[in-house]
């Protein structure tokens, strides 16, 4: 059956801006996840201690990166970028713990660490990662949703 039978509206083709925005997404994922295998020592020192066994729980992490990264670059399958979009929104979601961690580790050291002018902007862009992964993957339009 036709979309002109269904009624329903032809696919959209992804925009440039929008294809742009999902592979260098993908590579700073891909990059991330590449760190947290080859060097798991620099988030290690920033993990919250309640959480269980850390080290697995940091090479895995690095393996959701990197397969996140991997689906949302892949041009072939828009429900894969989808799920890809939402894996890594989900999963940006579940790491603010260990940012929020660091930040407090990192303010309360006796040189202030890093400071609160690395610390606020990278607080206030985790829910902009969180839109952009469901933005870049297809799983939502807003805010340039055509009418």
């Amino acid at each position: 059956m036709s979309n002109a039978q269904t009624g329903s509206a032809p696919p959209r083709s992804e925009s440039r801006k929008r294809m742009v925005a999902r592979l260098v997404l993908a590579a700073l994922y891909a990059y991330a996840g590449y760190a947290h295998i080859a060097t798991p020592e620099t988030f290690l020192k920033i993990t919250p201690d309640w959480v269980p066994m850390a080290e697995t729980v940091i090479f895995w992490t690095g393996i959701a990166e990197l397969a996140g990264a991997i689906a949302l670059a892949q041009p072939f399958s828009r429900p894969l970028r989808q799920a890809a979009g939402i894996g890594l929104a989900l999963y940006a979601l579940c790491v603010w713990p260990a940012n929020i961690n660091h930040m407090m580790m990192d303010l309360a050291s006796p040189d202030g660490g890093w400071g609160l002018a690395y610390h606020l902007p990278r607080m206030a862009l985790q829910p902009v990662l969180i839109w952009l992964a469901l933005w870049t993957g297809g799983v939502i339009d807003w805010p340039r949703r055509k009418r």
